[in-house]
């Protein structure tokens, strides 16, 4: 009998498993293994047995009879003042702020990684809470009997109706949605479902990579969004080009082709066309 050599998944397979199906979609878990492109020996479990730890020090202060409202000041007080966690002000386009191991080492972040923590206690301590994709500054919304609360992660300030039409306001205008054509606020406030909360999050560090010309960061987290996000044609374009760039012609040409098969007519279809022809030609530029 031949022995057979036991394998682990790689990063990149375990993350494909945790984003497979909507129904079982293992959204904190997820979030958590994305900082293994850079510290590949991280330990999910270990940073979720963390987070858990931070609800059950929550939980044992907090009565059974506690009323909603008592429990969501309780965890403002312990998230925010007790705990610190709070934006980083002074180093916001840092990767790290995107990976929650460093998060919770450092007690700051970026409002999407803040509110992915927040939203976990809040759940444990029995509240409804959702993140909120909301124009340029992602926020947390939590079903109260007295109606919904906003909040923002990034200062833990509650926010108002006002607040958040004043936020909305550069948004509405740039896109000419407002006067007669001013779409509802709450069509701005919807729950974000959890492969969206995460292709946000994705997208985030793509663009800090992307703006830092770090393409080996920028390939990984690439691989991540056409895996998360398989019909999306555009993160399977720029995966080809960061394959390119990387000097892999093959892949790049792979993903260059599905994007053309998929958009034809797209503006960008000619430049791209010739530069698959390049490729095929003359292969790729290797960096240096």
């Amino acid at each position: 009998m031949k022995n057979l050599s036991l394998q682990a998944p790689t990063a990149l397979a375990y993350f494909a498993t945790l984003v497979a199906d909507d129904a079982s979609f293992a959204l904190l878990e997820a979030a958590i293994v994305v900082a293994q492109d850079d510290h590949p020996q991280l330990d999910a479990q270990a940073v979720l047995a963390e987070i858990d730890g931070l609800a059950a020090r929550l939980k044992r202060r907090v009565p059974a009879d506690a009323s909603a409202m008592q429990r969501l000041r309780s965890l403002n007080h312990y998230f925010f003042e007790e705990l610190g966690f709070a934006g980083n002000v002074n180093d916001y386009y840092d990767r790290r702020n995107s990976y929650l191991s460093e998060v919770l080492a450092t007690r700051r972040g970026i409002p999407i990684t803040l509110a992915l923590l927040y939203t976990e206690l809040a759940t444990q301590l029995g509240l409804v809470a959702r993140g909120v994709s909301f124009p340029g500054h992602f926020l947390i919304k939590l079903r109260m009997p007295q109606g919904e609360v906003v909040i923002d992660p990034f200062s833990g300030r509650s926010l108002s109706r006002e607040d958040l039409d004043e936020r909305l306001a550069p948004y509405r205008k740039r896109h000419g949605l407002h006067g007669d054509y001013e779409t509802p606020l709450g069509l701005f406030l919807q729950a974000a479902e959890p492969r969206e909360v995460l292709s946000r999050l994705l997208r985030n560090l793509k663009e800090i990579h992307r703006s830092a010309g770090d393409w080996p960061r920028l390939l990984a987290v690439l691989q991540r969004l056409v895996v998360l996000l398989p019909e999306a044609a555009e993160e399977r374009r720029d995966r080809g080009l960061a394959w390119a760039e990387l000097g892999h012609p093959g892949e790049a040409v792979a993903d260059l082709e599905v994007y053309l098969s998929q958009r034809p007519d797209a503006d960008d279809a000619a430049l791209l066309r010739q530069r698959v022809s390049e490729l095929r030609r003359f292969g790729a530029p290797r960096l240096h």
